[in-house]
């Protein structure tokens, strides 16, 4: 034990010093890391000074929250549409007409089809759009499939989506919405949002440090589902048109083909700008090959017609196609102002939404709340070290001196790891902080413990040092490998303030090992070395 290299001292120290190094921009005000990173000579690197400081959960600073619900109606619109363009597609592959179309339900569709040969030439076809739901290679969770068909005597076929179909496509719009919800979100500059599934159709979104949750909703809300359309001409036929709104000068409704020429979801890169002739705010959009051959060719073939750009069942902008576009590369211009070209610039980089959200609740917390909330554990924290601190100096004398300041740097080393990686404090974090605090203390006890037992025993005290710190150290690992797995499992399969709290949990019982056994087995080497002791100093 005595035998303590220079190596191991001078990493033990070296780790507490980067310790200090990494958890001070937490420790001082936001004005003072910035002049000390302004004042850091540019020949040198930015971590010679750390200046990332720990992200402050919403509980703690303030921020805004918003539960989402996604309109389930709106997703079952979606499936019968969908259904019923995909049964158009099969009618015109199998070459088979109907008298009279396909009619739309409120939950699927139906066609008649009187031959019997042409309608067992379909049935096998309508039957592949009946996927199974939930399934693993092909097999669905107890049979369940997202289609059901009937088939009539007279010829009439039914699907209909059923609620397993809804309830699998709803689960996929969460998470394809969450994910987009992520892509807005980070656009704005906010550090650590938490966003994740409520149940089976919500959302939840926190942003600490956001209080002004205006500018949030503006951004969750609108489902930037991006279109380009045809303007219709005289001729196309009535079912084919729709009537959509126009944000244009002059406003009124606008004809517009139905078929959508090019999707959004092509877009892979959208940047605010401003038009080089008329000074106005726009945005620049480019496609991806797939849009880009699609766009060329639209406007090869459509030279002269009005080209709809369609933002949420509204129209934008309807410029003329004056000539082949063909580098997919274009522009949207629609009397925005710079905030509105920016937000829209956002909203299509990040990519539309699956479904359309619906606000069911907000709520803003005032920083003020989350001060109360910093003081109350601060309090906590000073009270639980002041009692810890003085038991240990008061039982063991000099060597609880020696595990009081292992402590400190224990804290240290978690404020650091925790700046390091990134993480956030929530106030449960705090929690999780104090009681670290007990468990590395506890550790210490569990050595001075063993070695006053040995020194009992009629050991020399040399050998009950030894004794002391190995003997203990098998029982130290075990109880905080079984904490380490317990901390684990709750950072998995928690969420929120439990992640927060399994985090300072798992960096607390990693440093415990490095302070309490290393450190402190480091500074009662070098006391005994320098001091020469014939007794133990409790």
């Amino acid at each position: 034990m005595l035998r303590f290299s220079r190596l191991k001292t001078f990493g033990v120290i070296l780790i507490a010093v980067l310790g200090v190094l990494f958890a001070m921009p937490s420790l001082l005000s936001e004005g003072t890391r910035k002049s000390i990173e302004q004042s850091i000579p540019g020949f040198l690197p930015r971590w010679i000074v750390p200046h990332q400081a720990i992200v402050l959960g919403l509980d703690l600073q303030g921020g805004s929250h918003v539960l989402l619900e996604v309109d389930t109606q709106a997703v079952l619109r979606g499936q019968v549409n969908t259904l019923r363009d995909d049964v158009r597609r099969l009618l015109r592959e199998e070459k088979i007409s109907l008298a009279g179309g396909i009619g739309v339900q409120a939950r699927g569709v139906t066609v008649r089809v009187a031959d019997q040969a042409e309608r067992q030439r379909l049935l096998p076809r309508l039957n592949e759009l009946a996927q199974p739901v939930g399934g693993i290679g092909g097999l669905g969770a107890g049979g369940q499939r997202s289609i059901d068909i009937s088939e009539q005597p007279d010829g009439l076929i039914t699907m209909t989506v059923t609620d397993a179909g809804v309830n699998e496509r709803v689960r996929k719009a969460i998470t394809q919405a969450i994910e987009v919800l992520r892509r807005r979100v980070d656009a704005l500059g906010t550090t650590e949002p938490n966003i994740q599934a409520q149940g089976q159709d919500r959302i939840l979104v926190q942003v600490p440090g956001l209080q002004d949750p205006r500018k949030l909703k503006e951004i969750l809300g609108t489902t930037a589902q991006l279109e380009f359309r045809l303007v219709a001409d005289p001729g196309t036929p009535p079912g084919d048109v729709e009537q959509l709104s126009s944000q244009e000068e002059g406003g009124g409704t606008i004809p517009v083909e139905k078929r959508v020429m090019v999707q959004g979801e092509d877009l892979i890169d959208a940047q605010p700008g401003f038009d080089q002739r008329t000074g106005e705010p726009i945005v620049n959009f480019k496609f991806n090959i797939r849009g880009a051959q699609r766009f060329g060719q639209v406007t090869t073939e459509n030279v002269g017609r009005p080209f709809a750009i369609v933002l949420d069942k509204k129209v934008i902008s309807a410029p003329r196609i004056l000539q082949p576009i063909t580098g997919g590369q274009g522009q949207i211009s629609g009397r925005f102002t710079v905030e509105a070209a920016n937000n829209l610039a956002i909203l299509l980089r990040a990519g539309a939404l699956p479904a359309p959200l619906t606000i069911v609740e907000e709520r803003t917390v005032g920083p003020g709340l989350g001060q109360d909330s910093i003081d109350a554990g601060k309090k906590a924290s000073y009270v639980a070290t002041v009692l810890v601190v003085g038991f240990m100096f008061v039982s063991y004398g000099l060597f609880g001196l020696f595990a009081n300041i292992a402590l400190a740097v224990h804290v240290i080393l978690i404020f650091a790891l925790m700046s390091l990686l990134g993480s956030t404090l929530t106030l449960p974090g705090i929690a999780g902080i104090v009681l670290t605090i007990g468990t590395a203390v506890d550790s210490n006890v569990l050595i001075y413990e063993r070695i006053r037992e040995e020194a009992r025993a009629g050991r020399s005290m040399i050998s009950s040092l030894e004794a002391g710190f190995q003997r203990a150290f098998a029982t130290i690992i075990d109880s905080n490998v079984t904490m380490f797995i317990a901390a684990t499992i709750l950072f998995f399969l928690g969420s929120g303030p439990v992640k927060g709290f399994a985090v300072t949990l798992i960096l607390g019982i990693v440093t415990t090992v490095v302070t309490a056994v290393t450190m402190t087995r480091m500074m009662i080497a070098l006391w005994y070395r320098s001091a020469k002791p014939t007794r133990l100093p409790f």
